[in-house]
């Protein structure tokens, strides 16, 4: 009996050790909110307000500074790795994945917001809002150019901290009059979609070249590891920064249960929807890819999941993400190509949300969408879910795509502001938990191809053994044939 009660306080300790950052990162984000609700009662000023969010502020700081290094480390690392035909079975097979996903999330957002309706014209009524405002100016297709003018950036060292913008500027003539010029400038914010598809290419091209390029492939592979143990030390200030960040969003807004009585229904039917994507729809098309259970995946999944809730940001959860999928068991080189490319397009909660909130609007505006407007919000809420980034509140930004395309006027986006801090750390759960059921996705389907790479590599290694190969005498002997040849062409 008491090696039996000996065993099971081990086995205790042993769980508790492993899973003691996912339990502290759950106990901060209720401490976050519990201090939030009394913090509220003091009606505190915004001075105290900005010293609740100080630590998340710093703690937000450093998983951005790791991001640039993350991406760039983890997709060369994992491409150099792999052989054109590898490599081009992942990205087929990941596109695939997320165009499945990011389509059905539109789809199910619209289904589920025109069922419920909870767009009622009253609402802008009571809010205080007009029916009028001004329209987004500048149109959807200069949005989508802006997607392709950062993925081919000009300067990848430009890209590291500013992204393309296109936007309407007033030009006032010699005369006086004024007339507005569309303009393509540069704005503050990391262009990751740039970086992305530049690392993409040098890893493709690390791998083809071969032996030449091993030093850059191995100081990249260095570089991922010191990264992801950074991240790792970073992790444990969580339990600090994400209840501060938490506690800060809800001092923020004004009138946190008036807003929430008046937009509840659409709260929940972004909700349902969401959920019903997480834990209906991704692990249903996970288990017809992988045969596997994928409720036991997403329990592998708690930490990258609550991170996610707490910074609100696909990206600042990538290094959790890996550590997580690591966890899992699946293939680095997978994770390491995968996941950095699914933050950055494969959104599914964003497009869902994007969905949801532009047939909302319509719905307050009083306007009947037709199956055409219908068809337009599908196809530009995809898009635009793929040009938003992987930061916090994202989604509004390229919401005014879909709202330009329907003719609705920019400034309701204001109108779900004070809800949108809590939508967005649903919606960014949901693209983490697409992104990691992506990569168990494309991991099971390419498993024969991976482990035949290593096969064939330890076969090739075995061989070379067997035959007593000493690669230093052989390359001492090729030098020294090299040398004779050149002697024999001097003579």
């Amino acid at each position: 009996m008491g090696i039996a009660s000996k065993k099971s306080v081990s086995r205790w300790t042993s769980w508790l050790t492993k899973n003691m950052l996912l339990l502290m990162t759950m106990a901060g984000i209720v401490m976050g909110v519990i201090i939030g609700g009394v913090l509220r009662t003091a009606d505190p000023s915004p001075d105290v307000i900005r010293y609740v969010g100080f630590p998340g502020e710093l703690f937000m700081n450093m998983l951005k500074a790791m991001v640039l290094p993350l991406i760039a480390a983890s997709i060369v690392s994992g491409l150099s790795q792999l052989d054109g035909k590898t490599s081009g079975r992942l990205g087929s097979r990941a596109v695939m994945y997320y165009a499945i996903t990011t389509t059905h999330a539109v789809i199910l957002g619209i289904i589920v917001v025109s069922i419920i309706q909870p767009g009622d014209p009253t609402i802008k009524q009571k809010m205080g809002y007009d029916k009028e405002g001004e329209a987004a100016n500048v149109s959807a297709a200069q949005k989508f150019l802006d997607l392709f003018r950062n993925a081919f950036p000009e300067n990848i060292m430009r890209a590291t901290f500013s992204q393309v913008q296109t936007n309407y500027i007033n030009q006032t003539h010699s005369n006086g009059a004024t007339h507005e010029v569309l303009h393509t400038g540069y704005v503050d914010g990391m262009n990751v979609l740039g970086i992305i598809v530049f690392c993409i290419v040098m890893g493709l091209v690390v791998s083809r070249i071969g032996e030449e390029a091993k030093a850059l492939a191995n100081l990249f592979h260095a570089l991922d590891v010191v990264i992801t143990r950074m991240v790792m030390l970073i992790m444990w200030l969580g339990p600090i920064g994400i209840p501060s960040l938490i506690a800060q969003k809800m001092l923020e807004v004004s009138d946190l249960w008036l807003t929430a009585r008046m937009l509840g229904l659409f709260v929940f039917t972004v909700i349902l929807g969401l959920a019903i994507q997480a834990f209906i729809t991704l692990p249903l098309i996970y288990f017809i890819g992988t045969r596997h259970n994928p409720y036991t995946f997403l329990k592998g999944l708690g930490q990258a999941i609550m991170t996610a809730l707490g910074t609100s940001s696909s990206a600042a959860s990538l290094p959790v993400t890996f550590r997580c999928l690591n966890k899992l068991g699946i293939d680095p080189r997978v994770t390491k190509f995968v996941l950095p490319v699914g933050a950055m397009v494969n959104m599914d909660g964003t497009a869902l949300y994007e969905a949801t909130a532009s047939i909302f609007i319509a719905q307050m505006n009083g306007l009947e969408l037709s199956i055409g407007q219908i068809v337009t919000v599908s196809i530009t809420a995809t898009l635009a879910s793929i040009g938003a980034a992987s930061i916090p509140s994202a989604g509004l930004v390229t919401m005014l795509i879909v709202l330009t395309a329907l003719g609705l006027p920019a400034n309701d986006i204001s109108l779900i502001l004070a809800v949108d801090w809590f939508l967005d750390r649903l919606r960014t759960s949901v693209n983490v938990i697409g992104d990691a059921l992506g990569c168990g996705f494309v991991h099971h389907i390419c498993a024969d191809h991976l482990n035949a790479d290593v096969a064939e590599a330890e076969k090739n290694h075995a061989v070379v053994e067997a035959h007593g190969v000493n690669f230093d005498e052989l390359e001492k002997e090729c030098e020294q044939e090299n040398n004779n040849q050149k002697q024999i062409e001097q003579v």
